[in-house]
């Protein structure tokens, strides 16, 4: 067995198991390594200690909970392991910024950090090669874009540390909360959008601020532009384009877009010997005939 398999079978042994009591030295007995090493090699290949991983997941988890208003927000706390009510509340707003109450009054969409899919790290695929890690399913290809494509919404100012790595920050997912508000008010501009095809981009990055620029929006259908939204293009050009699969959309944009782009930018480019300009988009499908379905675009480079 490789070391990363050793882990990855005490990663899911930790999500079935996620509400009792998990000790390390029972993971070092499922990873069959001693207590210490089984330590160093889980927080090399997950980036978190066992504990600090434990607490996130459980974190990420009691969001769906919080949904139900029926439940006490103590309930939740003990089902999830926590002694008290106050003890949860310091982990949570630590965590997101928001103490469990406030979040349950606002409901603003979160950041939480993902479960990984750590075999991913360690396999290597052609271009056109599906690759199938865990419920997703991803596909790498070099695509030529021959005309512009122009999209009409939103776009919005994202600090970089509140939002990277995805699937590992937490906090106020704010382009969340711009696609949030996309969908909220696209039907009074339906008239001028192509409802097929959606795009979310990340592009203009300011160092010296520490953020970057985030755009939410749909195809254009029409030339003019609506008062209310702003206009950007996806440029014609050579990508690179990893497609996406996933089992529901929940999945999709969250566990598949996060270990798909950590694939992608940690594994496959670095190995193909490419780097990526300072831009990425995503691009939603609909009217799939029930299959979930996105792509990631970049602009690739070689590596000097």
């Amino acid at each position: 067995m490789h070391a990363w398999e050793a882990i990855q079978n005490t990663v899911d042994y930790i999500e079935a198991h996620i509400k009792e009591d998990i000790s390390a030295e029972r993971l070092s007995e499922i990873a069959g390594l001693s207590p210490f090493y089984f330590q160093r090699l889980f927080k090399r290949l997950v980036n978190r200690t066992v504990q600090e991983y434990v607490k996130l997941r459980r974190l990420a988890l009691v969001i769906a909970e919080l949904e139900k208003d029926q439940q006490r927000i103590l309930d939740i706390a003990l089902d999830y392991g926590f002694s008290s009510h106050a003890n949860f509340t310091r982990a949570f707003k630590s965590t997101y910024g928001l103490t469990p109450e406030e979040y349950r009054d606002r409901r603003p969409l979160l950041n939480t950090f993902l479960k990984p899919e750590i075999s991913m790290s360690y396999t290597m695929i052609d271009e056109g090669v599906p690759l199938l890690a865990g419920n997703i399913v991803l596909e790498i290809n070099r695509k030529t874009l021959n005309e512009p494509e122009t999209y009409l919404g939103f776009e919005t100012k994202v600090k970089i540390e509140d939002q990277i790595p995805a699937g590992e920050s937490t906090g106020v997912d704010i382009p969340g909360q711009l696609w949030k508000q996309y969908h909220k008010e696209k039907e009074r501009f339906a008239e001028y959008l192509n409802p097929d095809v959606e795009l979310g981009m990340s592009y203009r990055p300011d160092p010296q601020r520490g953020e970057f620029t985030y755009f939410a929006g749909g195809l254009a259908s029409q030339k003019e532009i609506p008062e209310g939204m702003v206009k950007e293009v996806l440029p014609p050009g050579e990508y690179v384009v990893c497609g996406i699969e996933a089992e529901s959309f929940e999945e999709l944009v969250t566990k598949a877009l996060y270990q798909a782009g950590k694939y992608l930018f940690g594994t496959w480019l670095p190995n193909h010997k490419l780097v990526t300009q300072p831009f990425s988009a995503e691009k939603y499908f609909k009217n799939m005939d029930g299959i979930y379905y996105m792509e990631v675009w970049v602009i690739p480079a070689a590596i000097e």
